[in-house]
């Protein structure tokens, strides 16, 4: 049971990956052609095509290499600039003119004469970004949605005023596993107060808190210890009042989210403030919609971060993959990771169905932003160095205007071949090691 449900996983997230890519090409296609631009081909995948079917002008198909996809654009480079003179050809021309020619000539195959007015380096520079922005614009939808699903429909863990546990003193409270408490022992403020588990706290020193300010209820009796506290807390729909004393001990300093700061030698910052000896229930709080833009843009910085040290991220991946060091759980994955992590949070016994449910939303949306941010890296081949291209030409256009020149040429971004051979072939090196890494020296959740 436990192995099919780890391969539902991964199907449902080979699925998901499948419909990203294909909403991600719609992203293109769809403002191509409204612009008027002819797309011989909608692809899902690379290789050899498994099947297609033609509509209008576009061939609709899959291919066998279920790792991208792609629409085909005519027009996508100028034609090559004829020169005067190719007496003394540069020395890029020398090395890699042939390799541009042959690329370009490629690119440029499908190019009919009706295409004439219609090509994308003859659409204007707005409608060449908005093609190209298409794509990850689209992921962007989809990873939004998806958290809001999980934000707004399921909610997040969140350690609740509800009280999950009271100690009946200090010794206990400090050291879990001193279950018995003796008469020398202090008494615990919370439990010496009345406090009991299943208790909401409603609110401290007469200031209400909300049910998810657990955070804001601790840090008043961490700032008060030796002094006495006013609490109101519901047992049973029943209201109660009552007041504890915060005992001044050491105890970890604690960020704006509740966790634990580490020192530089790496073990928790202490601090005497105040403690009573209870804890908190986490439960799932529904989140209201407008808190969705926040946490999408927290993530988006966070996967910013991944891709500026992608480099070191890449050489830490390699360090866990064929050493001893253990995989980096805020790392980078490969698609095969990703379906991973999908089974094994489908086969866990550790969640339920809604919290697996809500994982695997949260799953596809964190992939989804991570492919938005990906694309927009402003080199070839991906989207954002077409857009690259284009706001380039742009500028180019603005400054001969100024300057009263009325011809410009099209930026001819296939010059760029070169450098987006050493891209592409960096892509395929990292996602080979990704994979190996993946398959040999995963990550796990649980």
């Amino acid at each position: 049971m436990s192995t099919l449900l780890f391969l539902g996983g991964v199907l449902f997230m080979v699925i998901a990956v499948a419909a990203s890519i294909a909403l991600h090409e719609i992203g293109h296609l769809i403002p191509a052609k409204k612009f008027g631009l002819r797309v011989p081909q909608y692809m899902i995948g690379f290789g050899k095509t498994l099947f297609s079917v033609r509509r209008g002008e576009t061939e609709y198909g899959v291919k066998a290499i279920p790792l991208g996809g792609y629409i085909s654009m005519v027009g996508m480079y100028p034609p090559r600039e004829e020169k005067v003179s190719e007496s003394k050809p540069n020395l890029f021309t020398r090395i890699f003119g042939q390799m541009i020619d042959d690329a370009r000539s490629q690119a440029n195959e499908q190019v009919r004469q009706e295409d004439a007015g219609r090509m994308f380096y003859e659409l204007p520079i707005y409608k060449r970004v908005i093609i190209m922005l298409g794509g990850p614009l689209m992921n962007l939808i989809i990873g939004t949605v998806a958290l809001g699903i999980v934000l707004v429909g399921f909610g997040v863990p969140t350690a609740t005023t509800t009280v999950s546990e009271v100690y009946q003193c200090i010794a206990s409270a400090q050291n879990t596993d001193a279950t018995e408490c003796t008469a020398d022992d202090t008494p615990a403020p919370a439990y010496q107060a009345g406090l009991r588990p299943g208790d909401t706290i409603t609110s401290i020193n007469g200031t209400a808190v909300a049910r998810d300010a657990w955070y804001e209820l601790t840090d008043v009796i961490r700032d008060h210890p030796d002094t006495p506290v006013s609490l109101t807390y519901e047992r049973d729909g029943v209201s109660h009042d009552t007041t504890l004393t915060p005992y001044l001990t050491d105890r970890p300093v604690l960020d704006k989210d509740g966790y634990v700061i580490n020192g530089e030698d790496g073990q928790p910052k202490m601090a005497q403030v105040g403690f009573v000896g209870m804890s908190s229930q986490i439960q799932n709080v529904s989140q209201p919609i407008w808190e969705v833009p926040a946490q999408v843009g927290d993530q988006l910085l966070r996967i910013g971060n991944i891709i500026l040290h992608l480099p070191q991220r890449m050489v830490d991946v390699a360090q866990a993959a064929f050493g001893s060091e253990e995989r980096d759980p805020n790392g980078p994955v490969s698609v095969v990771g990703v379906g991973r992590l999908a089974g094994e949070i489908n086969s866990t016994d550790a969640l339920n169905l809604e919290e697996k449910t809500a994982t695997l939303i949260s799953l596809v949306g964190g992939l989804n932003l991570a492919l938005f941010a990906f694309n927009l890296i402003p080199l070839l081949p991906l989207d954002g160095g077409h857009v690259a291209g284009a706001l380039y030409e742009g500028l180019k256009r603005m400054v001969a205007k100024l300057r009263g020149i009325r011809q410009v040429k099209p930026v001819d971004t296939i010059k760029m071949l070169p450098v987006t051979y050493v891209v592409v072939i960096a892509m395929l090196v990292m996602g080979g090691l990704l994979i190996y890494a993946d398959i040999f020296k995963p990550i796990t959740l649980f």
